[in-house]
């Protein structure tokens, strides 16, 4: 059996590169200056794909915003994203230019979303989950449940609770 995250998995010249992109882009946006102008070879930076943009500065979070749908090219998309988490993510004041060399990125580029009925298939610290129900969502990346060390019933446990809903609303068909 093949395992179809395989074919998402970026090389390390694609991972360097976008997180070039990341960096580069919020750089530009608090310093100002000429917009850059990615140029990259890489076929995958043209697909529509969805992805998180996760900044941190001494080990602490600081911005994280992603797409969870793929609405654009995924070089735009991080691009996007890393400004999003370096100026308007809400819990935090935009990230300032004396901060800038301390910043580490993180990018987490999703594969398309599929949905599951036995979540036996939900391979922690290698899926993402995420769960919407009516007009409640969530969404919580693998390193999250790598992070606290959780099992699959606590990360969709987690994860209803990020969405809103009581922590055993997965279990609800």
């Amino acid at each position: 059996m093949k395992d179809e995250h395989l074919d998402y998995l970026l090389t390390l010249d694609e991972q360097q590169a976008l997180l070039n992109i990341a960096r580069t882009s919020v750089e530009w946006a608090v310093q100002g200056g000429e917009k850059p102008n990615f140029e990259y070879d890489f076929p995958v930076f043209r697909e529509k794909r969805g992805a998180f943009v996760t900044i941190s500065k001494d080990e602490q979070l600081r911005g994280c915003i992603g797409f969870v749908l793929a609405v654009k090219p995924l070089a735009e998309t991080v691009s996007e994203m890393a400004i999003a988490a370096g100026k308007r993510d809400p819990r935090f004041p935009p990230v300032s230019e004396l901060e800038l060399p301390k910043l580490n990125f993180e990018i987490s580029v999703l594969s398309p979303l599929r949905e599951i009925q036995d979540i036996s298939l939900i391979k922690v610290g290698l899926h993402g989950i995420y769960i919407k129900k009516g007009i409640n969502s969530g969404l919580l990346l693998p390193q999250v449940a790598e992070k606290y060390n959780w099992d699959r019933h606590e990360f969709l446990n987690q994860t209803c609770l990020k969405a809103g809903l009581t922590s055993s609303a997965w279990q609800d068909h």
